[in-house]
């Protein structure tokens, strides 16, 4: 039998007390109280209530070697991306690589894939494919619903995904950025039961209001933190913490724990705070995670104090999978799966024929994943419309992955390359390639450095090409995370160099492709109005 002595934190009575938890065969045995105060603390782990881990460009196992070290034990894990490439087979790939690792992942069955009829994916899931996933033990909710329009106009397979999961008695998740009104009143009625996208506050009061939880998200390149914390002391019991696409750079540095820790530092209860970050997932999703109590799965955390919450141990199935900040997981690598047949590019594909009148521009708002809409006079050269680096008006581009189609291109504000090109087959939901660059020539070496790896992220300049090559479904490396989280850095940093001004520009850069999140953006097929959700043209 094995012992761990600390002040135990228990949630469910929102107490604190000295004490020393029994755990045998993984399970927690017994809980005695000690008469004396310890210098630690013992409290049930962080909870990723919403995540894709794909974003980590690491594997489930892979994530889970970093993530433990912050004293997440448990992730709801939506494979979504993976599922757009793959379909089924993906999701598949996901909970094999997770099985035998001591590590809760939650998986969902993805509800929309492809995202939208307005771009190209590699795969579908029908209502067919969601029964199959849903009814196996493995599944445990519906992931979220991202066509809210859908939703909320009656479509007949989108009621028939939600319908199946409140047969079988699995939540269904939300995603309905700015909803407000009648339609947000459809949008819960039908069934939904959490929203992780709201953007202001009284938008997400609106939410709670009608019953849904909110999951207060703090990513790579979506943050929402510092407008939404005041909720947690509102609502403890209607909101939770995630990350939803946090890459690699990122997780190195904290997880779950970062966002607890500001909320105290913030002045929020410390028991509200835990409750977000560590007991609503598990109620809400009816997760196999403990919560110190007697006969839970021995899942813990323990931490210095209850100021920073420095975790010093984390320990899964009364396993340690982390001390003193190191990782006790091991890395281990899978066979990678793919889909990839896009063929090499020439300069001309991306070429843009001048015409009259002012040009649409997607307008990037750095961390957040909404865009803004403008017009401006285009840059001309000949009978061609270019980039222009003084205006920071730049040409992006989106090339279909699954087969040789012409590229999409359109222009955006926000990057401020001032040199070069930047791309990647992460691009949001299809995960076509998608690049921004100053010009055609570097535009299409970029693109091109993404295709010969087929999968990666990549950055050109006059005198430098790299790539960091993604062979898991252009979206994960099955490389050691710590090293990939190294890449991805100096990536980073080098982006910067050629002028960027944002946080998480690949990130960015990734979303620019997500057609149902407002107001325009740019898929393999098109120019699109997120907020009329139509296809537009480029010349106003």
């Amino acid at each position: 039998m094995k012992t761990i002595s600390g002040n135990i934190v228990d949630l469910l009575n929102e107490t604190i007390f000295p004490g020393v938890i029994h755990i045998e065969n993984g399970i927690i045995a017994g809980i005695e109280r000690e008469r004396y105060w310890f210098d630690s603390y013992i409290l049930p782990g962080f909870v990723d209530a919403h995540v894709h881990i794909e974003s980590s460009m690491l594997t489930p196992s892979g994530f889970a070697r970093l993530a433990v070290v912050h004293g997440t034990v448990a992730t709801v894990s939506d494979p979504h991306e993976i599922a757009n490439v793959l379909g089924p087979r993906g999701v598949r790939y996901m909970m094999e690589d997770s099985a035998g690792i001591p590590f809760t992942f939650a998986f969902g069955a993805p509800s929309c894939v492809p995202a939208s009829n307005f771009e190209t994916s590699g795969a579908s899931i029908g209502v067919a494919e969601t029964e199959a996933l849903l009814t196996g033990k493995s599944i445990g909710y519906l992931s979220e619903m991202m066509n809210f329009p859908g939703v909320i106009n009656g479509d007949p397979e989108v009621l028939a995904k939600i319908g199946l999961a409140k047969r079988l008695g699995k939540p269904v998740d939300g995603h309905a950025p700015g909803l407000r009104g009648e339609g947000l009143r459809k949008y819960s009625e039908a069934g939904i039961s959490t929203d992780h996208e709201s953007i202001e506050i009284e938008e997400a009061r609106e939410k709670i209001s009608l019953g849904m939880k909110i999951i207060i998200r703090e990513g790579s390149a979506a943050r929402n933190f510092d407008t939404l914390y005041p909720l947690i002391a509102e609502y403890p019991d209607h909101c939770m913490f995630c990350t939803d696409d946090l890459h690699p750079d990122s997780l190195v540095k904290g997880h779950i724990n970062a966002l607890a820790a500001g909320a105290i530092r913030k002045g929020v209860d410390l028991m509200k705070v835990l409750r977000c970050a560590c007991l609503n997932p598990v109620m809400h999703y009816g997760l196999d995670v403990g919560l110190l109590r007697l006969h839970d799965p021995a899942d813990m955390i323990v931490v210095d104090s209850l100021d920073n919450l420095k975790v010093l141990k984390t320990i899964v199935r009364g396993q340690t999978v982390a001390e003193d900040g190191a990782s006790r997981l091991v890395h281990r690598s899978t066979a990678p799966i793919n889909v990839f047949r896009a063929s090499p590019r020439k300069t001309e594909d991306f070429h843009v024929r001048r015409r009259s009148g002012a040009i649409r521009i997607i307008r990037v708002i750095d961390g957040q994943l909404v865009t803004d809409a403008e017009s401006d006079a285009p840059a001309v050269e000949g009978d061609a419309v270019v980039s222009d680096i003084g205006r920071d008006l730049l040409k992006i581009a989106v090339v279909n992955r699954y087969a040789d189609e012409p590229p999409a291109v359109a222009f955006v504000r926000g990057f401020n390359l001032k040199k070069g090109a930047i791309a990647s087959s992460i691009a949001h939901d299809s995960h076509n390639i998608i690049a921004v660059g100053v010009n055609d020539e570097m535009l299409c070496d970029a693109v091109n450095l993404v295709i010969e790896k087929k999968g990666g992220i990549s950055l050109v300049s006059e005198d430098m090409k790299i790539v960091l090559p993604l062979p898991v479904a252009g979206l994960m490396s099955n490389e050691d995370g710590y090293d990939i989280a190294q890449k991805y850095g100096r990536l980073n940093m080098l982006a910067a160099d050629l002028g960027t001004t944002l946080e998480a520009p690949f990130m960015t850069l990734s979303f620019m492709a997500l057609v149902v999140i407002p107001k325009l953006k740019l898929s393999d097929r098109g120019f699109f109005d997120g907020d009329r959700f139509a296809f537009t043209e480029l010349f106003v």
